[in-house]
Parts: structure tokens; C-alpha cells; sequence
């Protein structure tokens, strides 16, 4: 069971120490002994002791190199091993790559650009629309306020205020009865509104 457990615990850390060498890039793993224990690193083991498990590839060594900015010691790693042709193969793969991220970033700028853009031109008909609902309401106050002054402004026929309980002073009910009855009093209650408009 010990045994079983050990082992399960040494395939994890060199899952581990292999998945970290994918994504760091050119990492060699290797098995080391101390005082008894087993260790695994990405550094040679003391005294060349130890067991190497996992060798970084050409390909792995030239694109860390790549990745890092470190176009001078790619090259000369390959140039000391006779990979040209391999190193070429990295490097345009490496120059599509930067030429990708490149090509995103522009596209994620331009978009964001334009939606820029849309924002402004809707904010910009929004408010056109506001001004004209805005105008619109103006002027139809305007129109009913006139209207108001022409009502006030048109002839008032009787007396006004007329009370009721008392006759007019004018009518005598003595006088000639074929003038027919008197003139109903006419009321003209008017009310203040706002912005200076009369209503009646």
C-alpha cells in the first residue's frame, strides 16, 4: 500500500514538473537521490548524479529564446548545433504569432473604436429627439396660450359680476314687457397658470 502511494505521488510530481515544462518552455526535468529521498528538478543533480527524464527538444530552447526576445542566442544556439533550417522554422512561426497578436489587438481597438463611435452618434440623435419633442411642446403652449387671449379679448355681452338675488339696476319691471326678459348674467371665472397663461 506504502509502496502504491509512493508511486502514485512520484507520477504526480513528474506530471507536474512535465506540464510546467510546457508552459515555462525549455525545461529539462530531472530525478535526483538525497540522503535517501527523491526529488525531481529542473536542474542537473549534484555530481551528475541522477536520471534525466525529460530533455527540453531544439525546438522548445530556440522558442524560449523567441519568446523572450532573445533572437541573437536562438540563432547562435542553432547555428552551434547546424540548426538553421530549424531555427528559420521557429522564427517564422514565432513572426506568425506576434503577427496574429498583432492583428487582434488591432481588431479588439477598432471595434471598441466603433463602438465608441455608435455611442456618440446615438447620444448625439437622442438628444436631436429631445430637442424636438421639447420644441414641439413649446409651441403648442404657445398656440393654446394665444388661444386664451383671443377668448379673453372677445366681447363680453350682460354685466359682469352679476350677483344673483338682485336685479340689474337697468332693469325696471315697470317698463314694457315686449322687450322680453333680462339679459342672463355672464360669469368669466379665469385662473392664473404657470408660465403667464390665463385659463377661463
Amino acid at each position: 500500500m506504502m509502496n502504491t502511494l509512493a508511486t502514485s505521488k512520484r507520477l504526480w510530481c513528474i506530471a507536474i514538473l512535465l506540464l510546467t515544462a510546457q508552459v515555462a518552455g525549455a525545461q529539462s526535468i530531472y530525478k535526483c537521490t538525497r540522503a535517501g529521498q527523491v526529488e525531481y528538478t529542473d536542474h542537473p543533480c549534484p555530481a551528475g548524479k541522477g536520471e534525466l527524464i525529460h530533455q527540453a527538444s531544439d525546438s522548445e530552447i530556440i522558442d524560449q529564446y523567441l519568446d523572450l526576445g532573445q533572437d541573437a542566442l536562438a540563432k547562435r544556439y542553432a547555428d552551434s548545433r547546424h540548426l538553421g533550417a530549424l531555427y528559420q522554422q521557429r522564427l517564422d512561426a514565432y513572426q506568425q504569432r506576434m503577427d496574429a497578436r498583432a492583428q487582434q489587438q488591432a481588431d479588439e481597438a477598432l471595434a471598441a473604436k466603433q463602438r465608441s463611435e455608435d455611442a456618440r452618434q446615438q447620444a448625439l440623435l437622442d438628444a436631436a429627439a429631445n430637442h424636438r419633442r421639447l420644441r414641439a411642446e413649446n409651441d403648442a403652449l404657445r398656440q393654446q396660450n394665444d388661444q386664451y387671449r383671443d377668448q379673453l379679448a372677445q366681447p363680453v355681452y350682460g354685466e359682469a359680476p352679476a350677483y344673483w338675488g338682485a336685479a340689474p339696476p337697468y332693469w325696471d319691471h315697470d317698463h314694457d314687457h315686449d322687450h322680453g326678459p333680462p339679459p342672463k348674467p355672464v360669469f368669466h371665472p379665469c385662473t392664473q397658470l404657470a408660465g403667464g397663461r390665463v385659463q377661463c
